[in-house]
């Protein structure tokens, strides 16, 4: 297995990347209007600039690969060109070398992983664009699991997003169809605390003592955290026996197993989500562990989010007035009040205007956000893609599209990722969950 290299930490070789970056974007503009316009040109074009974004990206590696893979996750934040190029981030990472593992331990520590274990792995099992995990004997503990942090992370958070912003300013001038600068900006600060909160594996290890004491459902588990072998780049914490989505589908379980699977899936999210009012929002599959009974193990707590009393209630009100059927002559006016109660619609956005322009542009996404309550129980194995807004349909969002609550990209994250997992599994869930359209109670995002 290759080693990696610590990500690049000088400021001017950063900056530098960046700025090449820039200079190849403004080119490729240059050349698109060279082109004849058609949809196969504007496609390429996209393609183009999604490829520059992630050589840049991918040679920054750290944080910045991380915000790659973020970026790929909002479908109606950058054009689908670009957002399938950044999305290859997510099969990018390669492991530290033995000599970086032991410098992470001597400064954690102030000793050798070997003299902290009474048995050590150095070679990792899992890799991600932040860190990689190791098995672990430890006396009175059995098998842990311990991943330990890329050196030099944390400190190119801030000059990272300064990047990061700097790029897609550039993209504003071209001819690439993005939302207004609020919109952008919005999700851009959502993700730098994102990653905040994802490198100080101290907020890791208590999400995960906060949710196993109280999200714990039937056939969910979360690894309780070692905190004596804890710090703030090293996490040590329960291994959880299980196989990853591709790896127990491959052993191809029943119909009923994948359905049990699915739905603890569902219950836990919802419950989490709607009840509690704290989500986790790295939702893409290697996260999760599969029993064969079909018992599901939730993995990496690093990324969660509060979700305030104000938000859920919104979301459901928004939810509830979209399953209305289409001719309700209060359908519209109830959307409206929800998404300008949760910010995301500008206040002085008049129903005529929701109905006539915002509406038609978001009714795709809409419908695939609430697909899953349109039958008691629904069978994700025919579960629609989330759909692509065309570049017309996102001027219209930029126009009327206030800005992106906090706690939005933490929240369509978690939904997403939640969707593709049930998808694979083609399972079927019972999920008219009282949770979501109810009463949700007061959690510890309220």
């Amino acid at each position: 297995m290759a080693s990696a290299d610590p990500p690049r930490t000088s400021r001017i070789a950063r900056g530098a990347i960046t700025g090449v970056a820039a200079a190849r974007i403004g080119a490729a503009r240059l050349g698109h209007r060279l082109r004849t316009p058609s949809e196969q040109a504007q496609a390429a074009h996209e393609a183009e600039v999604g490829r520059i974004l992630f050589g840049a990206l991918g040679q920054l590696r750290g944080t910045a690969l991380k915000v790659s893979q973020l970026l790929s996750m909002h479908p109606n934040l950058l054009p689908e060109g670009v957002r399938h190029e950044l999305a290859r981030a997510q099969h990018q990472a390669l492991p530290l070398n033995r000599a970086l593992v032991g410098r992470v331990f001597r400064q954690a520590f102030g000793q050798e992983p070997e003299t902290l274990f009474t048995q050590f792995e150095p070679t990792a099992f899992a890799a991600a664009s932040l860190g990689q995990v190791h098995r672990a004997q430890l006396a009175g503990h059995g098998t842990v699991a311990v991943k330990v942090q890329y050196p030099g992370i944390a400190s190119t958070i801030a000059s990272d997003m300064r990047l990061v912003r700097a790029a897609l300013r550039a993209l504003a001038h071209t001819d690439l169809p993005l939302p207004a600068d609020a919109v952008v900006d919005s999700v851009v600060d959502e993700i730098e605390a994102t990653l905040l909160r994802e490198v100080d594996y101290l907020q890791e290890a208590e999400q995960l003592q906060w949710f196993a004491r109280h999200a714990a459902l039937p056939g969910v588990t979360v690894a309780r955290p070692l905190l004596s072998h804890t710090r703030a780049q090293v996490l040590t914490q329960d291994y959880l026996p299980g196989l990853h989505l591709d790896a127990w589908l491959a052993t191809q379980p029943a119909q009923a197993l994948r359905d049990r699977a699915g739905q603890h899936l569902w219950d836990w999210f919802m419950h989490c989500s709607f009840t509690l009012g704290q989500v986790h929002a790295d939702t893409h599959p290697g996260n999760f562990l599969f029993g064969p009974d079909g018992t599901v193990g939730v993995l990496d707590f690093g990324c969660t989010r509060s979700l305030s009393q104000g938000f859920r209630t919104g979301v459901a009100q928004a939810w509830g007035a979209l399953l209305r059927p289409p001719g309700d002559p209060q359908r519209d006016a109830l959307v409206l009040q929800a998404y300008q109660a949760l910010g995301l619609a500008t206040p002085g956005l008049t129903l005529h205007a929701y109905t006539h322009e915002l509406a038609p542009a978001l009714a795709g996404m809409q419908a695939w956000q609430v697909e899953p309550f349109t039958r008691a129980v629904f069978d994700f194995g025919t579960k629609t893609p989330p759909p692509v807004a065309t570049p017309q349909q996102q001027r219209v969002l930029g126009r009327h599209l206030a800005q992106v609550p906090g706690e939005m990209p933490a929240f369509d994250r978690m939904w997403l990722g939640l969707m593709h997992l049930l998808g694979r599994l083609g399972a079927r869930v019972r999920t008219h969950t009282p949770a979501v359209f109810g009463a949700a109670s007061a959690g510890p995002g309220a």
